[in-house]
């Protein structure tokens, strides 16, 4: 099987059984989420197994969805499992800035530059445009589900926020075309 087409199915095949889950059982949260959580867990221990490495961001994401998925089941509360996009989001910026101001770390560029190879500058810009990507990002998910029913959060989460970051990647060509060494 080809390696790119598994980190597909293991990056978004736990949204799908979430949201299969979650229509077939009638709109039901707490019958959608442990099939995520162990999903997840699955697709998590199947990249390290491929990959012969942790696969921190799945990881990361995997450890936050259980966190979160299981706060919402134990208190009977949804709050918790809507706000988890948001809290990942604000991670990912908050590590994307904090590394480059204070580390002068680019992380974006870590685990990007076997993908393409760009400037300091283009690569700078870069990260900034990603770290205020997820914070738009979690700013769109507070306001759908504070605003929408859950169904409405349940489909943005999977047919909303997908074709966004593509978008939102397409629009980053220029600039790494501009800055590519």
């Amino acid at each position: 099987m080809n390696k790119s087409f598994l980190k597909f199915i293991t990056d978004f095949g736990p949204l799908l059984i979430f949201f299969t889950i979650y229509y077939k059982s009638g709109n039901n949260l707490s019958a959608a989420i442990p099939p995520l959580i162990v999903a997840t867990i699955v697709a998590v221990a199947v990249m390290y197994f491929v990959e012969k490495k942790i696969p921190y961001v799945p990881l990361i994401g995997g450890i936050i969805i259980t966190l979160f998925g299981s706060l919402t089941l134990y208190f009977n509360n949804p709050v918790f499992i809507y706000m988890k996009p948001t809290i990942v989001n604000i991670i990912f910026a908050g590590v994307l800035i904090i590394s480059k101001i204070f580390f002068q770390k680019n992380l974006l560029k870590t685990f990007l530059q076997t993908a393409f190879n760009l400037t300091e500058t283009g690569w700078s810009k870069l990260n900034l445009r990603w770290a205020y990507f997820f914070i738009f990002l979690a700013i769109l998910n507070e306001i759908i589900w504070r605003t929408q029913p859950e169904t409405t959060w349940v489909n943005f989460k999977v047919w909303g926020i997908l074709p966004i970051t593509f978008i939102f990647t397409a629009f980053q060509l220029p600039l790494i075309n501009k800055y590519k060494l």
